[in-house]
């Protein structure tokens, strides 16, 4: 399958009067074309930063970020704008963030292809088919903000894909729905994705979403550190300069703290705890 997004020593880092602080540290990640991706981690890891770089809110201090044939650190703004507006979704945890007050449910979903451009027709039907495929037809002149917050989502999800993007990003897409909405609007991801040939990355805490997913990548510290595959199998990644993370609780059995040993044994790479040397007494 083909690479669609490819992202590579990706560094970024807020500054204030006083402080630096490194949200990303060297990231890099792929996702293939029509893959659904969930990205874990602890808060601060780095996952909502590089979200917001894969939609252009924002662009990294180093490193490369490409989406298709886009390249979104090179891009003028001029593109960067087009690509909001047309290429990628954005589906937000917070489901009223997703939805304008005043408008019905169709006026919602139709609005963002009238702003990239498209005839009030066009706009229309899309609105119509994509209420079709989220199965909220019955509440095209509704107020949005009176649904279920289950409804209020997949009224969103359709709206974020009302540009036809061919890359959707969801930040906790059911961290306020509870689990039996939550699968139906996982459902949802998986059949909008391949009727759409759209790609899907999202964020999450709740390993039962990452589950769902094709393959969940777990960010620490502002680096992608392990991948889990649809074969149940946690794999420790590698960056560009040879570097891997450890999972805390392996360090922990092993007693690894700041120093390790590494060497080839028998064509197996392993890794020792460094002995902690004792301090010379003060004379």
């Amino acid at each position: 399958m083909k690479t669609y997004i490819q992202a590579s020593g990706l560094v970024r880092i807020f500054r204030s009067s006083s402080i630096e602080t490194f949200a990303l540290q060297g990231l890099d990640l792929s996702v293939t074309k029509g893959e659904m991706v969930a990205l874990v981690g602890p808060s601060g890891a780095g996952k909502s930063t590089f979200l917001n770089m894969l939609a252009a809110l924002d662009r990294p201090d180093a490193g490369n970020l490409r989406v298709g044939d886009i390249d979104l650190v090179a891009a003028s703004e001029l593109v960067r704008a087009h690509y909001r507006r047309s290429l990628v979704g954005f589906l937000w945890q917070q489901t009223t963030r997703n939805l304008i007050a005043g408008l019905t449910v169709r006026e919602n979903i139709a609005l963002p292809a009238l702003l990239a451009g498209h005839s009030s027709v066009i706009a229309g039907d899309t609105a119509d088919e994509l209420l079709a495929a989220v199965e909220m037809t019955p509440f095209a002149d509704s107020d949005p903000l009176r649904l279920s917050g289950g409804q209020q989502q997949r009224v969103a999800l359709a709206t974020a894909l009302a540009c036809r993007p061919t890359l959707l990003l969801a930040d906790e897409p059911t961290g306020e729905v509870d689990w039996n909405t939550a699968q139906r609007i996982l459902e949802l991801f998986n059949t909008l994705r391949q009727q759409y040939a759209i790609t899907i990355v999202l964020v999450t805490h709740d390993p039962r979403v990452a589950e769902r997913a094709d393959r969940t990548i777990s960010i620490r510290d502002g680096r992608t550190s392990s991948e889990i595959g649809q074969d149940d199998i946690e794999t420790v990644v590698v960056d560009s300069v040879g570097r891997l993370q450890i999972p805390l609780e392996i360090r922990q059995r092993l007693g690894i703290g700041t120093r390790a040993t590494v060497e080839i044994v028998n064509g197996v790479i392993q890794i020792k705890p460094v002995p902690l040397t004792k301090t010379a007494p003060n004379i």
